[in-house]
């Protein structure tokens, strides 16, 4: 069994995090010792590797929470996963998108440039007024 510091350690997560999955319902409330220490086997470890991996991958909570339910039915077809992850997958490709129009909006005021002083400054300029972007980037919905 392992207390929730050597848990974090073994999965690379830190405790509060551990406390908020088990808070939001990701993993379930852990065994405790005589002391009430929380105390974990190998199956919360799979459990937290799990979520973290995911988590690495970008999903969202909800995406993981609905991963880990077809992941407690073994038998069932694993269409309602690969779903899951296409729409994950559409996700990043519209970010990295998103991202490439960034970059070459960057480019551009970088380029135009005149390395002068602040108050000639491109850069702050186009910050300052989003009008003259050479290209329409929306928010990014994760700010």
């Amino acid at each position: 069994m392992l207390t929730i510091g050597k848990l974090g350690e073994a999965a690379g997560v830190k405790v509060p995090t551990i406390r908020y999955y088990e808070q939001i319902g990701l993993l379930p409330e852990a065994e405790r010792s005589s002391g009430n220490q929380r105390l974990y086997g190998k199956a919360m470890l799979e459990r937290l590797s799990f979520i973290r991996h995911a988590r690495d991958l970008g999903f969202p909570l909800e995406a993981i929470r609905a991963l880990l339910g077809l992941q407690d039915q073994p038998g069932q077809s694993c269409a309602a996963a690969d779903a899951v992850a296409r729409r994950q997958l559409q996700d990043v490709r519209q970010r990295i998108a998103r991202l490439q129009s960034l970059a070459t909006e960057l480019e551009r005021m970088v380029a135009q440039c005149s390395h002068g002083t602040i108050s000639d400054c491109r850069v702050i300029e186009v910050l300052g007024n989003h009008a003259l972007c050479g290209h329409d980037h929306p928010a990014d919905p994760a700010h």
